[in-house]
């Protein structure tokens, strides 16, 4: 069975046939449509999950690490451990602060991204992709309607700037 067509697959193909495809779709716009297309789900205390096929992967957004700092330590769930959602997973350390990290879902912890142990700036330099946290095999995906999509957490985000 073939896999399903995304615009993800679709930028990331038409990317290696097309000369100049980048600047291309930047120019016409197409860009803000692609990027406002997005699977992952957020919630109030800045974590993001992407789910496929009942494993979602976790890391926390780039409103979060913005305003953290240059991280410097990250302590991540072990592999096996199961967490319940919104409940403590780990801790982020940055120059600023140290801020612990929830569970978007409950589930069981199935891979830690381990090269954030030598690498914990990764987090800020790509934090919604290379910086992922961990990977939690859900064991009730009817949590993923209590969190918030990409136009609700945008939103959520700039109250919490005006609030301030």
């Amino acid at each position: 069975m073939p896999s399903p067509v995304t615009l993800r697959t679709i930028s990331s193909k038409a990317a290696l046939y097309v000369p100049n495809f980048k600047s291309i779709i930047t120019r016409s716009g197409i860009t803000s449509s692609l990027r406002a297309y997005s699977s992952k789900l957020y919630t109030k205390e800045h974590e993001w999950i992407d789910v496929k096929h009942s494993v979602g992967t976790v890391g926390i957004t780039d409103y979060a690490q913005s305003s953290l700092g240059d991280v410097v330590f990250v302590d991540l769930p072990k592999v096996g451990d199961v967490v319940e959602q919104f409940g403590h997973c780990g801790c982020l350390e940055s120059v600023k602060a140290a801020s612990d990290l929830y569970a978007p879902v409950s589930g069981k912890v199935i891979e830690a991204n381990t090269k954030l142990t030598s690498e914990p700036g990764l987090i800020n330099k790509s934090p919604e992709e290379e910086g992922w946290l961990c990977k939690i095999e859900l064991s009730n995906s009817s949590e993923l309607k209590s969190l918030l999509d990409k136009k609700a957490y945008d939103s959520f985000c700039k109250e919490s700037k005006g609030s301030h």
